[in-house]
């Protein structure tokens, strides 16, 4: 990818702390359906490669994993690509692109993930949150992990308005029924919760007595008060990584074989059920 000039970078570095939102909106030119505004300060970095839909690869050699969406798996290892996984990566590729290599990074609290990727929001020149993007056109799942998730709202509504346009991976509801979930992985699952248990875990959920959500107790301080009261018997959407117990040397007596940790309350939503 070319190397863009810095200069719109580079001025926002120096003058952005001096003029703040008016400097911003004057040099960034924020698209009129753009979600996630631009911030005062970015770091000015240069792309040199889109590995998918959620990573990219730095000039400096460190490899970026944008924070708040999980887009499909690109195959490999002889495996085939989930729907999408190809459109998300060359659509990710072309706002990189556009932004001629040089996008504003902004890392996040937590700075890296177990692989020691650095975890950040990435903006184009024209103030676009990249993430934001591919959310609103359907390419990615907005995801929420503690304690990245500053973004949270903006990115729900990005969400929110390709699966009100029925766009890329909404076209079909690709909510699973709880009583239909056949493997491991991330996935967003519907079910009736039929029951609420605590312990020094934390607070477990049952759907449809299929899968187990579990707030581990770490993270329970991230649910507000009353977060869980009168959630038995309602219908929700969860949404995460599900792991498969049975893998573990075999499931104890009453336990269910999926799980399903949340790592934020945006992660577990009522749904209205239509009469």
């Amino acid at each position: 990818m070319r190397t863009a000039s810095p200069s719109g970078f580079a001025l926002l570095q120096k003058k952005a702390p001096l003029v703040g939102a008016f400097f911003v909106g004057a040099i960034w030119h924020v698209p009129a359906q753009a979600f996630c505004p631009v911030p005062e300060a970015v770091q000015p970095v240069t792309v040199r490669q889109v590995v998918d839909g959620d990573t990219v690869r730095l000039g400096d050699g460190r490899s970026v994993r944008l924070i708040g969406i999980n887009a499909p798996e690109i195959g490999r290892k002889g495996r085939t690509s989930e729907p999408y996984a190809e459109a998300a990566r060359r659509r990710l590729e072309a706002l990189v692109q556009a932004s001629d290599g040089r996008v504003g990074l902004v890392p996040g609290v937590e700075p890296r993930d177990k692989y020691g990727r650095t975890l950040a929001h990435i903006y184009g020149r024209n103030g676009d949150n990249l993430e934001a993007r591919l959310l609103s056109e359907g390419l990615a799942y907005r995801v929420a992990v503690a304690p990245n998730v500053r973004l949270v709202g903006c990115q729900q509504q990005a969400e929110q308005a390709a699966r009100t346009g029925r766009l890329g991976l909404w076209r079909q509801s690709p909510v699973i029924a709880a009583g239909r979930l056949r493997q491991s992985g991330f996935a967003v699952i519907g079910g009736r919760v039929s029951a609420i248990d605590r312990n020094r875990g934390g607070v477990w959920l049952e759907l449809d007595e299929a899968v187990v959500l579990q707030v581990p107790a770490r993270l329970q301080r991230a649910f507000p008060d009353g977060f869980f009261d009168n959630l038995k018997g309602r219908q929700v959407e969860a949404r995460g990584w599900v792991l498969d117990r049975s893998r573990k040397g075999g499931l104890k007596p009453g336990q269910r074989r999926w799980l399903l940790p949340l790592s934020d309350p945006s992660m577990l939503e009522q749904v209205s059920v239509k009469k």
